[in-house]
């Protein structure tokens, strides 16, 4: 059985649909960097960042990284269609939310990590700087990729998992129904797929698309 380790509303969420995808036995461990608790222990003691998602396969062997995690399911199990498309897009699609999104929002979340004990007013111009800078990154993102999250049978591949939920984050959707509003449409289809939609649900039993 995988283990996945993981809390709501966080990236975990695009690992639980991937596993669902692949028709595989698992469970979720509530785990965070940001809880403390039996499950953020456990989380520790396999991965000293305490970042999730961190997925744990039935042999013992400890992925991390999203975009990791979802390749090697996609690569494991290729009926689930997760790499299903222009491969190689899918793959740099993966790797670009890694680099310029997901770590952008690093940097808005926990600012003090690169700035230490500097002025609040400091810390809040790096944090305004970032959220421009990630807002435009998935702006050339839709430039780049907005064919390329779904697979050929029209469910979403891992990259239409990845961007729907990192874009859920600090305004980026809103951002997009305002400069890229075709694509924005787009991560509604995903948001709207039967096997993502209960999950985003339970993730996120607020949201209100802008």
């Amino acid at each position: 059985m995988y283990t996945l380790y993981g809390t709501d509303e966080s990236g975990s969420c695009m690992i639980e649909i991937a596993l669902q995808r692949c028709a595989v036995p698992w469970h979720r461990v509530d785990a965070s960097s940001w809880h403390e608790g039996e499950g953020s222990d456990a989380l520790a003691r396999i991965n000293p960042l305490k970042q999730i998602p961190t997925l744990v396969t039935p042999d013992g062997q400890v992925l991390t990284e999203s975009a990791a995690i979802l390749i090697h399911l996609g690569l494991a199990f290729p009926d689930a269609h997760l790499l299903s498309g222009d491969r190689a897009q899918i793959i740099r699609g993966l790797v670009y939310i890694a680099a310029n999104c997901y770590s952008a929002i690093g940097i808005i979340d926990y600012p003090h990590r690169w700035l230490g004990d500097a002025p609040d007013a400091v810390q809040a111009q790096l944090v305004s700087g970032t959220r421009r800078h990630l807002h435009q990154a998935w702006v050339i993102f839709a430039e780049q990729f907005a064919e390329q999250l779904f697979a050929d049978n029209g469910e979403p591949n891992a990259l239409g998992l990845m961007a729907a939920t990192v874009s859920r984050w600090d305004a980026a959707r809103e951002a997009l129904s305002a400069l890229a509003p075709g694509f924005a449409q787009t991560l509604a289809r995903v948001d709207a797929d039967p096997v993502v939609a209960p999950v985003f649900a339970r993730h996120w039993p607020q949201w209100k698309e802008s």
